[in-house]
């Protein structure tokens, strides 16, 4: 896929989550076939520049490329240095955040709270595409602020007129947060009214999701989020779909184990033992969900302290495992991702 300048080796992007896509998951899925992984939003506050964690969230040291950064704000001058800093810093694409229903967000009309002001939202989007001539500027956002108000439409044309590259959508309200269904109507009609290329985001866990998306929308690419937590590999579940109209064997035990395991040791050599362990919690927990016993096993997870004891535990769980069968029923916990196969290979 030709995008923003780059050839991808697909039409598959990894949503930016905050706490969730720092540089060791951005890498581990464009291993496992991402085509682009965009980071976890960058404040565009020049006072965090110097914070750790906004340094850590900025480090993209032997990332592959294309690196895409987002950035987060309401200021038209603020977003505009903070798109020139990380570009500066090795951002090859800057990506604006008019997407993130959250509060803490919304309540400084950063996010989506956004789009409740489109002449705001074409001033931020021309003073950044102005701040870095050099560098694509790409945009997410949702389908409105609210049901009632659906603006994608209108946002979308400012962003094309802005100088925008590409744009994704949530198929989403702001109001909607993560709740019901994702709706996959506005972002056809988008698709109708812009020349630039438009990825659909929004409760695409499958590869057959994947292929009803691209097709029902005619988007131009689906980007992933949640159904990515713990399962990295469904990029290249949906890549082998999209070439090939076959569905490839779901990981086997060993795989999910070694996987896991890399994970782990990036996310220690990345954050430090302390920080390290506490980050690695939620992965293991995403690893395990819905393998049979895995609710005590993350019950136990959080009390273990450090990362021996913590490696000792996933080997543990994961050797019983494939002591167990050869085939092994997930629990219903797994009830999120319900496209997700019932049984996996061991």
């Amino acid at each position: 896929m030709q995008f923003a300048g780059f050839t991808l080796r697909n039409n598959l992007f990894v949503a930016p989550m905050a706490g969730v896509t720092d540089r060791p998951f951005r890498q581990l899925c464009k291993k496992l076939g991402a085509g682009v992984a965009v980071s976890e939003m960058v404040t565009s506050n020049s006072l965090l520049y110097g914070s750790e964690k906004t340094r850590r969230r900025a480090d993209h040291t032997g990332e592959v490329d294309p690196i895409s950064v987002q950035i987060a704000g309401a200021d038209p001058a603020m977003m505009a240095e903070a798109a020139k800093f990380n570009a500066d810093n090795g951002a090859q694409i800057i990506d604006i955040n008019m997407g993130c229903p959250a509060k803490k967000v919304c309540n400084v009309m950063a996010g989506s709270a956004l789009m409740q002001d489109e002449p705001l939202v074409a001033r931020i989007l021309e003073a950044v595409v102005k701040a870095v001539p050099d560098t694509p500027v790409t945009l997410k956002f949702r389908t409105g602020w609210n049901r009632a108000n659906k603006n994608a439409p209108t946002i979308a044309r400012i962003a094309e007129e802005s100088g925008i590259r590409a744009i994704a959508i949530h198929g989403r309200t702001r109001a909607d947060q993560y709740m019901g269904e994702a709706e996959y109507d506005t972002i056809a009609h988008v698709k109708t009214l812009v020349n630039i290329p438009v990825i659909a985001n929004g409760d695409i866990g499958s590869p057959q999701k994947a292929k009803h998306v691209l097709d029902y929308t005619g988007a131009d690419g689906v980007m992933i989020g949640r159904a990515a937590q713990g399962r990295p590999w469904i990029f290249r579940e949906i890549e082998h779909f999209l070439a090939t109209g076959e569905l490839l064997p779901p990981p086997l035990v060993s795989e999910i184990h070694q996987v896991c395991r890399e994970h782990l040791a990036d996310l220690y050599a990345f954050y430090g033992d302390d920080r390290g362990v506490k980050i690695a919690r939620k992965h293991i927990s995403w690893y395990t969900k819905g393998l049979v016993g895995s609710a005590a096993f993350r019950r136990a997870m959080n009390q273990i302290p450090d990362i021996p004891a913590q490696l000792a535990a996933v080997d543990d769980f994961f050797g019983q495992l494939a002591e167990a069968g050869a085939r092994l029923s997930y629990e219903h916990e797994r009830a999120p991702h319900a496209e997700y196969p019932q049984e996996l290979a061991a």
